[in-house]
């Protein structure tokens, strides 16, 4: 953990030098400056961190190598760079020492991107180096056991679990849960050997909710593990750590009066979301409009079809209202299949471009303008899909204590539901949306949106 920490310090460390470096020579190049400049520079600093945390920039189990990343990073202090021009050319009086040149603050940004990504890359490869490989301790019976095995597999993670479970007896030969998977099970206690002798490095430890009934000493060896600094979670605080969703299993109808609320208990969050929606829904019709209209002339030309699609869609507190959308099916289309899937021949050509680059979602800002949905929130479902959902989730509903948003957390993270499991997976990720609201996470998902509309990911 203490390498973990030093490298979060090292890497704002990094990003402070690297800001002042990149402005300080932008404007010494430029002739407009004798000596170094600091304070000015405290805006572009403040922007480019934050533009970085948001992507997760500074933490350690985040992937610096991968592509995603690399473009989340880029967008994120492109970002940045659209909000420092809005500042010292907007909102700023004259005087600051930016407004001298806006192709410093340009130029300063672009240098920016390779530069903290480079020191990124180099510090992620020596701290995997430093941490070498270290697995996941996963304490449950063997029905759980083969069951996390199985939620890391679909969620990708590439670090190794070992499975235990805190008998002795326990059989390495477990009948397996399907015939996809096979795993070994460990006895804990031979597993908790291994760690306190040093032969094995771990992660973390984690525990199904129903092993607080673990015999005494094993109790009394864990808790002393944790006080030597190896993170323990429950199996529920993992998934919200690690996979920032909250797992359905623990869902009863007493989890909406737990703590973690700021919506259900602080209207003033629900105020000023709306006051941000009206306006940026306002900005965005009339920036759409452009885009809107040729979009609607070629739907309109390829089969003579009406422009906009218009569904019943359920809202905040089961409210129905209808959703406004460009047509990218046929007319008649809908009808069928629930889901579309890949090659769906309902879409038509225009459809699939529209699909594709999400311009088919702009009209919802009309929706957003009225108060029918948010910018940001779960995904608007068909209420004849709700009412089968609502029939076979558990706790379904409680997706609806916000209203539905045209991008949300689980739009980001889990792209497409194309089938009742898909949906499951997606409510677990706007479950921990609802609980762990802010604007910085609304931020995050923002610039994970366009990160998805570059590339083309989902549906």
């Amino acid at each position: 953990m203490a390498v973990i920490r030093k490298s979060t310090v090292g890497l704002l460390v990094l990003d402070t030098v690297a800001v002042l470096v990149c402005f300080n020579l932008a404007l010494y190049l430029r002739a407009l400056i004798n000596a170094p400049v600091l304070l000015p520079l405290l805006w572009p600093l403040a922007a480019s961190v934050i533009a970085i945390y948001l992507v997760d920039g500074y933490k350690a189990r985040t992937d610096m190598m991968s592509l995603d990343y690399t473009s989340q990073h880029a967008i994120g202090l492109l970002t940045a760079l659209i909000f420092i021009l809005l500042l010292t050319f907007v909102f700023v009086p004259a005087g600051y020492e930016l407004q001298s040149s806006r192709s410093v603050i340009l130029i300063s940004f672009i240098v920016l991107i390779p530069v903290t990504l480079s020191y990124r890359r180099v510090a992620f490869a020596k701290l995997l180096q430093a941490r070498g490989v270290r697995s996941i301790i996963f304490v449950g019976d063997p029905v759980s056991c083969q069951a996390f095995q199985l939620e890391c597999n679909a969620i990708g993670m590439q670090q190794p679990v070992v499975h235990t479970v805190a008998l002795k007896e326990a059989s390495s030969s477990a009948p397996p849960l399907t015939s996809t998977i096979d795993i070994k099970i460990q006895p804990l206690e031979a597993v908790l050997q291994e760690i306190e002798t040093g032969n094995m490095a771990v992660d973390s430890i984690v525990l199904r909710e129903s092993s607080r009934d673990l015999p005494d000493d094993i109790s009394r060896r864990l808790m002393l593990l944790y006080f030597q600094g190896v993170p323990t979670y429950t199996l529920e605080l993992f998934h919200q750590v690690y996979w920032r969703k909250i797992p359905i299993y623990r869902l009863n109808h007493t989890w909406l009066f737990q703590e973690g609320f700021p919506i259900a208990r602080e209207p003033v969050f629900e105020r000023v979301k709306r006051l941000s929606d009206i306006m940026l829904s306002s900005l965005g019709l009339i920036l759409a409009v452009p885009l809107i209209l040729p979009c609607a002339m070629l739907i309109w030309l390829e089969d003579r079809g009406p422009v906009f699609f218009r569904q019943n869609r359920i809202g905040r507190n089961r409210v129905p209202f209808r959703i406004i959308k460009l047509r990218t099916m046929r007319q008649g289309g809908t009808g069928g299949d629930k889901y579309t899937q890949p090659g769906d021949k309902r879409i038509t050509r225009i459809g699939s471009l529209l699909r594709l680059t999400r311009l088919d979602e702009l009209p919802q800002l009309w929706n957003v303008l009225i108060g029918e949905m948010s910018l940001i929130g779960p995904r608007a479902e068909w209420d004849v899909l709700v009412d089968q959902y609502e029939a076979e989730i558990h706790c379904y509903h409680f997706r609806h204590l916000v209203k539905p948003g045209i991008t949300g957390w689980a739009q980001v993270n889990y792209p497409y539901g194309a089938n009742l499991e898909d949906t499951i997976r997606k409510l677990e990720y706007d479950l921990y949306y609802i609980r762990h609201f802010s604007f910085l996470l609304d931020a995050a998902i923002v610039l994970k949106t366009i990160h998805i509309m570059l590339f083309g990911k989902g549906r």
